[in-house]
């Protein structure tokens, strides 16, 4: 694997970036620019998903979202330099995530991104999924380092303290399950369909949060992490012992429910990571969301006020950036392009990418 170099770079007040995302069901391009220091701009921001493909299984089918990247990647690039009016010469970075994710999607992205970075003699810049999140309150709302982030999706739970591009210090994960996965496999059990979370969401809006007692796993022990099994065991039980078919009020209790617990979770660990940054004589400049999970707006409002209570900002991006988009890719290539960090084209795409590796890596 070729890792990132540091290498000369000679500071430009406008640099223009492209980001390539494909490591689940998004097909998406963006582009993005930083006008002056602290003045970024999207550009271009092209979302092709894969729904109708893969609702009729319930979830995602890795083969079938590979064949469908490949279907549509050279259109929705092609539609953002449109959108951003600009072409691929003009262009002064190619970024692509190369991990996590689900390899065959991965792969074809970073295919595309390499290819046209060596067609028109640009930087490569690989970008791990996760970083790309964690970075995107930068661009949105210019938070400075260090800040404390709550990553939560559909395949990853963590906290972490961001201090740097490519530094970033696990304060805690999941045990077991993500919480995305939690929404949506309780989505699937209480028959809302496909994708689980919003519809679960949605559900939840017309039900009582304290209809069902269900457990809050991990909440007031020591430390960060979390555990979502026990949770979604929970939910299992409790549908398999009510009537069938499930009936609409039950079905929104169970969701307010269930969303209620994981906000309680959440808030507790976060809690927990102020704590022990406290006690580090760490102070964060915010606490940012982020991730697919963090579009949950019952999530939003309890993390709102925990961080009110702490004193700092609370930050989350637009709901259109936190699931997954080229335009975190775009900009997280551009924070790394402007700090010379850029990738050899025999960059090694991984379907598995701590970010607790970044740090090596960049070093």
């Amino acid at each position: 694997m070729g890792a990132a170099v540091a290498a000369p770079f000679v500071w430009r007040k406008k640099l223009l970036v492209l980001g390539i995302e494909t490591s689940c069901d998004e097909t998406a391009c963006g582009i993005v620019t930083d006008q002056a220091e602290g003045d970024a701009r999207v550009l271009a921001h092209i979302v092709a998903t894969q729904f109708e493909e893969h609702k009729p299984y319930g979830g995602v089918v890795p083969e079938i979202a590979a064949r469908a990247h490949l279907d549509k990647i050279d259109d929705v690039v092609r539609e953002a330099l449109t959108a951003a009016k600009v072409t691929l010469d003009q262009i002064d970075g190619i970024a692509a995530t190369c991990g996590p994710g689900l390899i065959g999607g991965v792969m074809v992205g970073a295919m595309m991104g390499k290819a046209m970075a060596a067609v028109s003699e640009k930087p490569f810049i690989s970008i791990n999924h996760l970083e790309a999140h964690a970075l995107t309150a930068r661009l949105t709302n210019d938070v400075a380092f260090p800040y404390l982030l709550l990553l939560v999706s559909g395949g990853h739970c963590q906290l972490l303290l961001v201090e740097a591009v490519g530094h970033y210090r696990r304060l805690g994960t999941t045990l077991d399950d993500a919480v995305g996965e939690c929404f949506d496999k309780s989505a699937k059990l209480l028959g809302l369909g496909y994708p689980g979370g919003p519809l679960l969401e949605k559900a939840a809006a017309s039900g009582n949060p304290k209809a069902f007692d269900l457990p809050r796993p991990m909440m007031g022990r020591a430390g960060c992490d979390f555990s979502f099994s026990g949770l979604k065991t929970a939910v299992r039980l409790a549908v398999e012992a009510a009537r069938k078919p499930l009936s609409s009020p039950f079905v929104s209790d169970m969701s307010a429910s269930l969303q209620g617990a994981i906000a309680d979770i959440l808030v507790d660990r976060t809690r927990h990571a102020f704590g022990l940054l406290a006690k580090q004589n760490v102070r964060p400049s915010a606490l940012v969301v982020g991730g697919g999970v963090a579009a949950n707006g019952a999530i939003r409002a309890a993390l709102t006020a925990l961080s009110t209570g702490q004193g700092v900002p609370f930050v989350a991006p637009p709901i259109s950036l936190c699931t997954d988009n080229g335009v975190m890719i775009a900009w997280a290539g551009l924070e790394r392009l402007r700090l010379g960090l850029t990738d050899g084209l025999d960059f090694r795409c991984r379907p598995r990418w701590p970010l607790d590796e970044l740090k090596k890596e960049t070093a």
